[in-house]
């Protein structure tokens, strides 16, 4: 009997699919534990073993863990969800199974906390404020001048994420945020939010792996107020000193952190005065970005991660060298989702590995200002930067979305 693979919840973006595939491909048998299973389509299926269980109580997942334990052991516990990852360090680590320090992740994740510990060992971060009152956030903002940056001190996917030009959009922002008591995976929230300076260049995130930096990754963003990630090139094509001070101010921010096991994501802005970091994840990347690194450079993060946590040893050689974007579609407005048309001929682009569609047709749509708002994709591979974004652009080009309005 194979052993287990535990999984702690899911990311919703695709990546929790390619956990389970990469944790049998290893020879464990994956299993899901999910508070809501209906969330995960693709558990069901791909045949995926599912305990129904209340998530948010530890001490039920690991009496669960130690009865699969008995039954034919447990290789690993992890996680693809950015809100699960403390509870999957919290039951590694009681099983004696390997992983992260859950004090370093469970610091990491708090917005605030994170910031502060950054700032005092010196990395370049924008200036920022919590409040946890209206009247804070607006006397915040006045003092720092506009525009700020008005987001939850925990969150994924830029949820809850907004610039805000004037006091009316802070009040406005700060006061949505302030009467939200669940997240969008309805999990309780602190009631804090931070207020914090617009660092102004070209966005990166940083992919590591302990302390080695696999690569960095150029991020396009949609329209302002909102953050969306649009799109990813991965390796980014940028030069040789802006390499070296992003490498190095990456390296400063996890060792500020404690951070040195398993997977990182950080994301800065390339600024006039060098690298200001916006925020260190714990955790692997989302929007496919595991995926361009796999297809572009040959290493496999997902896998690494699972080998990781079982206790094997991970290889990060590089047996490629070329380049993958990503471009997601994204409707223009809010409606009945009626169809994408031009998917064969995007699947056509040379270059082109893969199209999709997250939605199903007759599914409404409400623009969310996040993640959310992507409903598919084109994957792109070339050995070259000029060639892999042509070939994404002309693809992405080519997918016109059918929406019916409401």
């Amino acid at each position: 009997m194979k052993t287990w693979f535990v999984f702690i919840e899911s990311n919703t973006s695709g990546t929790g699919q390619l956990f389970a595939r990469s944790a049998e491909r290893e020879g464990f048998k994956p299993i899901l534990f999910a508070k809501d299973p209906s969330n995960y389509k693709y558990a069901s299926e791909n045949g995926i073993e599912v305990l129904r269980i209340n998530t948010e109580d530890k001490e039920a997942m690991l009496h669960a863990c130690h009865l699969l334990k008995s039954e034919s052991g447990v290789a690993g516990v992890t996680t693809s969800s950015e809100y699960f990852i403390h509870a999957a360090a919290i039951l590694a680590s009681r099983l004696g199974l390997p992983g992260p320090q859950a004090s370093v992740i469970r610091n990491c994740r708090d917005k605030q906390k994170q910031r502060q510990c950054l700032r005092a060992a010196g990395c370049d971060v924008p200036a920022f404020f919590p409040a946890t009152t209206l009247k804070g956030a607006r006397a915040i903002a006045e003092s720092m001048g506009f525009p700020v940056v008005v987001k939850p001190v925990r969150g994924s996917g830029s949820v809850g994420v907004k610039l805000c030009r004037n006091l009316t959009e802070v009040s406005t922002h700060a006061t949505e945020l302030f009467r939200q008591r669940r997240n969008e995976r309805g999990l309780a929230v602190p009631r804090r939010i931070l207020i914090e300076a617009l660092a102004k260049g070209p966005e990166f995130s940083v992919e590591t792996f302990g302390r080695n930096v696999v690569g960095i990754t150029q991020k396009y963003l949609g329209p302002l107020p909102d953050f969306v990630e649009v799109g990813h090139d991965f390796p980014a094509k940028i030069s040789d000193s802006a390499r070296k001070l992003i490498h190095n101010s990456v390296i400063s921010a996890l060792d500020a952190l404690g951070m040195g096991w398993g997977p990182a994501h950080t994301e800065l802005r390339l600024c006039e005065t060098g690298p200001k970091i916006i925020e260190v994840n714990p955790r692997l990347a989302g929007g496919y970005i595991p995926e361009l690194v796999r297809i572009a450079s040959g290493i496999d993060l997902i896998a690494e991660t699972i080998r990781l946590a079982a206790g094997r040893p991970s290889h990060l050689t590089r047996p490629l060298n070329r380049c993958a974007c990503i471009r997601f579609i994204i409707p223009a407005g809010d409606g009945v989702f009626i169809g994408a048309h031009g998917i064969d001929e995007a699947t056509a682009v040379p270059n082109v590995v893969e199209t999709r569609l997250y939605r199903t047709p007759g599914s409404a749509f409400c623009r969310k200002g996040d993640f959310r708002d992507r409903i598919g994709h084109v994957i792109s591979c070339g050995d070259n930067h000029t060639d892999a974004r042509f070939s994404a652009m002309k693809a992405y080009s080519a997918i016109r979305v059918a929406m019916q309005s409401n």
